[in-house]
Order: C-alpha cells, then sequence, then structure tokens
C-alpha cells in the first residue's frame, strides 16, 4: 500500500467519524426538522406520571428510613440541606434507640398538587405541593431535582407552609410552569443573592423583608436570648448558594417568583464562670462533640420559600425548616 493511498483512507476514516459523531448529537426527520438533545432545548423537567413515581419513592424511603433509624436507606432520595437535616435526625434517633423508631407513624402525602417547569439544561426540577398527616395542616412543599438522564430524582428542598400560602404560579396552555434564572434581574432581589440578603437581615436588620414569624419575630427571639442572665449566645448566618444548595425559583402569576433557597447557621452558647451550658434534649446531646463545659456550638441548616416580588417590595418568608446538624463543646 502506497503512503498517498493511506491517506486517503485515514481521511475517510476521519470523515465517517465525524458523520457518526454528527448523527449521534442530532436526527433529522422527514420534514428536514432537526431534533437536539434536551440539554439545549427548552422541555418539561418531568411527567405528571414521573413526578408522581418520584413522591412515592422519597416517600418510601423516607418511611422506611425512620422506621429503622437508618439514613442509607433514604439517602439516596435526598440532597443538600434536607439530606443534611435529615441525616442529622437519623444519627440522632439512632444513638439513642438503636433497635429502630418505637413512635414510627408512616408518613402519608395526598391531595398533591404538582408544579412542572418547562426548562432547558441541567438540573432538571419540579415542586410537589401536599397533604401531610404530619405537623397538623401545614402544607408539605418539595422540590426535586436531578442533574441528568440516568439519576434518581432527589428532595433538595423541603418547607412547610399554611394551608392557602402557597401562590399561584404562571402556567402555559399545556400546564407548564415557568423556572426563572437565578440571575433574574426583574425581581425584588436576585435569586441568586437572597441567602445573602436573608443572612445579611437577619444580623443588621433592614426592610428588605417582610415583618413575620421568620424574619422580624426571629431577629427579636434571637435578642432577648442574647439578653439572658448568666448565658451568651451568640449568632452567625452564612449564605450557601452553590452545588446542591443552589436557589431555584418558579414564576408567580403576578410576575414575581417563589423563590427556593438555603442558610447555614451557628449558635454559640457560652455560660458565665462557675457554671454550665444546658443541653436541651438527648437527640441534641447525640450530636454533640467534646465535653460541654462552659460552651456549647450549634451547627444547623435551614431551607426557606420566599415570595420574591417583580421590582420592587420586601420579600415575604412563606415557608422555613431549620434543623440541627453537629454540635460542638469546649
Amino acid at each position: 500500500m502506497t503512503r498517498e493511498r493511506s491517506r486517503r483512507r485515514l481521511r475517510r476514516r476521519d470523515r465517517n467519524a465525524l458523520i457518526a459523531a454528527s448523527l449521534t448529537a442530532m436526527s433529522v426527520t422527514a420534514s428536514g426538522c432537526v431534533v437536539v438533545h434536551g440539554e439545549r432545548v427548552v422541555l418539561p423537567a418531568a411527567t405528571r406520571a414521573e413526578a408522581a413515581r418520584a413522591l412515592t419513592a422519597f416517600t418510601d424511603a423516607y418511611n422506611k428510613a425512620d422506621k429503622a433509624y437508618d439514613s442509607s436507606l433514604d439517602a439516596p432520595y435526598v440532597t443538600g440541606a434536607v439530606a443534611d437535616i435529615d441525616s442529622a435526625r437519623l444519627k440522632a434517633g439512632h444513638t439513642n434507640s438503636p433497635t429502630g423508631n418505637v413512635r414510627h407513624a408512616p408518613l402519608a402525602l395526598t391531595d398533591v398538587t404538582y408544579t412542572i417547569p418547562k426548562k432547558a439544561g441541567w438540573p432538571r426540577w419540579f415542586v410537589a405541593d401536599a397533604r401531610s398527616n404530619k405537623g397538623g395542616d401545614v402544607r408539605w412543599v418539595l422540590v426535586f431535582t436531578r442533574h441528568g438522564q440516568g439519576e434518581r430524582w432527589q428532595v433538595a428542598y423541603l418547607t412547610l407552609m399554611a394551608p392557602g400560602a402557597v401562590p399561584k404560579f404562571r402556567t402555559d396552555k399545556d400546564g407548564w410552569a415557568e423556572a426563572v434564572p437565578a440571575d433574574s434581574t426583574e425581581l425584588a432581589v436576585r435569586p441568586d443573592a437572597l441567602s445573602t440578603s436573608y443572612t445579611s437581615y437577619l444580623k443588621n436588620g433592614g426592610k428588605a423583608f417582610a415583618d413575620g414569624r421568620d424574619t422580624s419575630v426571629l431577629r427579636a427571639d434571637r435578642k432577648k436570648a442574647a439578653e439572658k442572665p448568666g448565658l451568651v449566645r451568640q449568632f452567625i448566618d452564612e449564605p450557601l448558594t452553590h452545588g446542591d444548595y443552589a436557589p431555584l425559583a418558579l414564576r408567580t402569576a403576578d410576575g414575581g417568583a417563589l423563590v427556593f433557597f438555603t442558610t447555614h447557621h451557628f449558635e454559640k452558647q457560652t455560660a458565665y464562670p462557675g457554671a454550665t451550658v444546658p443541653i436541651p434534649n438527648k437527640d441534641v446531646r447525640a450530636l454533640v462533640k467534646g465535653d460541654v463545659k462552659q460552651s456549647l456550638t450549634l451547627e444547623s441548616m435551614a431551607d426557606e420559600a420566599a415570595l420574591d416580588p417583580p421590582a420592587r417590595g420586601p420579600v415575604r418568608i412563606l415557608g422555613r425548616v431549620q434543623g440541627l446538624t453537629a454540635g460542638q463543646g469546649s
């Protein structure tokens, strides 16, 4: 075989490989339309049947983990702050009751509404709003996410809202919702800035957030706790905005957005000389490392759901779940 024939054969091989790669990336229909991968086109994040299956899978795993006090049973179905809070809860439960949860009552989620945005790229995500048999008449609002076609749906956000508090969402003629970009400037506060804005508010106050249980009341409660005689309390709040803690936002009917975001919190309690810091209960004790003598630092995570209005106006926190994840005594 001559050198020229070898070069021609290599060129044909390269050309065939390029054609094969192109056909893998797209297909051409008889009408001449090009169909591309879902990463580059706007598609519903999930079918309604798929969303229902994801909720059932989560509920089944949650119940198994809660009954056994074994976080490995539902770890594949949770992520972000939900995973942090849930694994700490189950760890404490197992420490105090190694044989399982004798008070286990299965979680049941009914009267479910699925809100599924139509979007391009990953992560894909949707919201399930359900009535729960736990915690009175509050609604459980869960955000399911996944980062690839073959991945399992995981709950990244779980907040509790009063009946009627879940806002109406903007949908198209087929009922699909609209995801709001994290860097949108059409809202009072950009979704990717809400975590920072909220932690700043907890420290300094201001008018960015409407008064309520998780804003002005929380600040007042902290102030009162810090002034308690014999025990000094200090609070540090940190924003979380990346990875599994990234904010997610849905367009509401009024042009604003319901934004889900995460925050990270520390509370240090220091007793005066000669006194000791009290530990609230055995579940907290199970998560604390070291001997609690003069100080105790508690670490926790929180999921928030906020109504972020269009352009101007205070942000309103509609739901917030904060859970202890670790502690350190000294």
